[in-house]
């Protein structure tokens, strides 16, 4: 929650991959893929070309649906250059809100073979998938070549008819070491799982985490951290310390360094115990800000750990979109 600017290297990368795109090859947005399990790629392959039948289907199987798309379409096309999966999976006129690629399918699938011919090796690492409504985020570990740390990357897919729609993403560099002691992407509370709690979960924690980031980030009140962040307090954004103090410490000389910081949260997208807040962080008055993206678990009616990422908003897109 401490936001340092995106990497030189990043961007470097990032750009290099964006001209060979926009010189017909591709344009490089921070999605990528994992690989699916089994039931993943089995439950989207169920559901490929029934996307109109959604209303005779329950919230939990859409929701899975959801979730398998999106892991299914990040494989394929990344680690694969798979375009068929964008023609089955990704409406013609998808909308794109990463500022280094254009709008539409034909530059996913043009971004996909692009990547795989120039890292073959190109992997992502998903972590932990949520779904809420028509949303899904997907938390990753990004690495073009082997033994790199690569990025730590937030994707957010917004469905419509039973296919992707809309995109948007957020992405940082892997740093050598960590103030806390903890990587960007373990989990450290109890239980050690990635996947997100029992679904009658999801409306308390999603309110909780609302009011408490409202609180903490957009009023700038770190008393807020005392009513709603728990005793066992694990830290993953690299800069601050672990547990509550290094929340307190971290925060308050943030908000003194920057008085007039605005943190404006854009959605919030929640399963379970786990609640993602996307946002824009803008420390000062007239600055283009930065983009990130909070995850949050929650146990017990309070907040036990944190992952983020953070990425600067750049003067110029290559869609007319916004970030947001």
């Amino acid at each position: 929650m401490t936001p340092t600017p995106t990497s030189p290297a990043r961007r470097a990368l990032v750009a290099a991959l964006a001209s060979a795109a926009l010189l017909g090859a591709a344009a490089v947005p921070a999605v990528a893929a994992a690989p699916a399990s089994a039931t993943s790629a089995a439950s989207a392959a169920a559901f490929a070309g029934h996307s109109d039948s959604f209303a005779g289907h329950s919230d939990y199987a859409r929701l899975g649906y959801q979730k398998a798309v999106a892991v299914r379409v990040l494989k394929g096309v990344f680690e694969q250059g798979d375009t068929e999966v964008v023609d089955r999976f990704v409406r013609s006129d998808y909308i794109q809100h990463n500022p280094l690629a254009p709008d539409g399918a034909e530059t996913l699938k043009n971004l996909g073979v692009s990547i795989h011919q120039q890292f073959p090796d190109f992997r992502y690492d998903i972590k932990r998938v949520i779904s809420e409504g028509e949303l899904v985020l997907v938390h990753s570990n990004v690495v073009a070549t082997p033994g790199a740390r690569g990025q730590a990357v937030f994707d957010i897919f917004r469905f419509q008819g039973g296919k992707i729609a809309e995109h948007w993403d957020v992405g940082q560099n892997v740093p050598e070491s960590s103030a806390n002691g903890n990587d960007m992407f373990s989990t450290e509370s109890w239980p050690r799982t990635e996947q997100p709690g029992p679904a009658w979960l999801t409306a308390y924690n999603k309110k909780l985490v609302t009011k408490a980031f409202d609180q903490l980030l957009v009023h700038k009140d770190l008393s807020a951290v005392d009513r709603y962040w728990g005793s066992e307090y694990h830290q993953h954004n690299p800069t601050i310390a672990d547990g509550v103090e290094g929340v307190k410490s971290g925060l308050g000389g943030y908000f003194e360094a920057f008085p007039r910081l605005t943190v404006t949260p854009k959605r919030v997208i929640a399963e379970g115990d786990l609640v993602a807040v996307h946002s824009h962080y803008v420390n000062v008055p007239g600055e283009r800000g930065m983009a990130v993206v909070d995850l949050f678990r929650v146990r017990n009616g309070k907040i036990v750990e944190h992952w983020d990422v953070l990425q600067d908003v750049p003067e110029t897109s290559a869609n007319d979109n916004g970030m947001f």
